[in-house]
């Protein structure tokens, strides 16, 4: 009996398929085919940089075996948009100056995105709960909550202080 598995999911929009060993993870699986916008950080679901959405939920791929995503939508940070086509969080993130070294932004864009999707008017707390599954070395974090501030009244159609209405 092979411990090898065929794996047919959709990535960011686009059907995947790749044979995994039984054993193998989704961050290494999906790094393995590619998608090296996926971080692998502390491999034991602390840091949050390996975070992707499947079916529309945050999960660590680090903790996710590739054959339990099977049949399943993954969106990593480069599902969400784009450099012509930024999501509003990304866009954030830039202006508000979040992103430091660069390496968590993927996974708290990620958790970020969910929070937004079940609250889109969070409080401090709520985002500060949200995104506690996720770990930034560089900062302080003030910039990160400030970013999904930010993305959350753009998102809700409002404008910023200092913009015309």
């Amino acid at each position: 009996m092979s411990n090898e598995k065929i794996i047919n999911l959709t990535v960011n929009g686009a059907s995947v398929q790749f044979i995994a060993p039984s054993h193998r993870t989704l961050l290494e699986a999906l790094r393995h085919e590619g998608f090296v916008e996926i971080k692998c950080g502390c491999e034991k679901g602390d840091c949050g940089a390996c975070a992707v959405l499947m079916d529309g939920e945050p999960i660590d791929s680090c903790l996710t075996l590739a054959w339990h995503a099977d049949g399943h939508e993954v969106v990593t940070i480069k599902g969400l948009g784009d450099k012509g086509n930024a999501d509003p969080l990304q866009k954030a993130f830039i202006d508000t100056g979040a992103s430091q070294c660069g390496y968590c932004t993927p996974g708290m864009i990620i958790a970020a995105k969910a929070l937004l999707k079940e609250n889109p008017d969070p409080s401090l707390d709520d985002i500060k709960r949200g995104l506690s599954g996720n770990l930034c070395r560089c900062t302080g974090y003030t910039r990160i909550f400030e970013a999904v501030e930010v993305a959350a009244a753009e998102m809700r159609g409002e404008t910023q202080e200092g913009e015309a209405a």
